[in-house]
């Protein structure tokens, strides 16, 4: 069904294009793209970007999964390991913690003139990048290997069928969500 645009990369660019205009402009009437949103989400002040992020999740989990159930989507995930886990997440949290913004949301502030998110997010992003392209055949042969595991899913992890992974984090997610509500966060 999908043959026809998975060859045709130009046509795939368009729908990423497209669907991340899409993705920013749902970021900004959600609101997560203001930096006072943001900063009050860290001060555990504001739940908005939680319940956005949960409420990701749980579209798309289910949606990548029934794609995958009906064979319209194939999973690849990609192997990892310890190493790459705390080296991207200390990157994330360093630029998240110093600038306010993550990637997805520095994109949408720049598109709503935001010029910190330009000029200290994008940049930022940029020079990180580069940085690590650079240092990476050193990281690469020593800290983004230990503790690798591999291309593993949960559903692997357990061996059962990914629903029955899928099902109660549905109902956790759910839950949490109704109680972030229910506290007026």
């Amino acid at each position: 069904m999908f043959s026809n645009l998975h060859a045709d990369k130009s046509r795939q660019l368009l729908i990423g294009f497209l669907i991340g205009i899409g993705f920013g402009f749902l970021l900004q009437k959600g609101g997560v793209t203001d930096y006072n949103v943001i900063i009050r989400q860290l001060l555990l002040e504001d739940f908005t970007v939680v319940k956005i992020m949960l409420t990701a999740v749980l579209v798309g989990m289910i949606g990548v999964h029934l794609l995958r159930s009906f064979g319209l989507a194939k999973l690849h995930p990609k192997p990892g390991s310890i190493g790459t886990t705390v080296i991207g997440g200390l990157i994330f949290g360093a630029g998240f913690a110093l600038l306010g913004y993550c990637p997805g949301t520095v994109a949408g502030a720049v598109a709503t003139g935001a010029l910190d998110a330009l000029f200290g997010g994008i940049v930022g992003i940029l020079v990180g990048a580069g940085l690590f392209a650079a240092l990476y055949p050193r990281l690469e042969s020593g800290i983004l290997r230990k503790g690798e595991f591999g291309a593993i899913t949960l559903p692997d992890l357990f061996k059962v069928n990914a629903w029955v992974v899928i099902v109660p984090v549905v109902l956790l997610i759910i839950g949490l969500l109704w109680a972030i509500e229910r506290a007026g966060l």
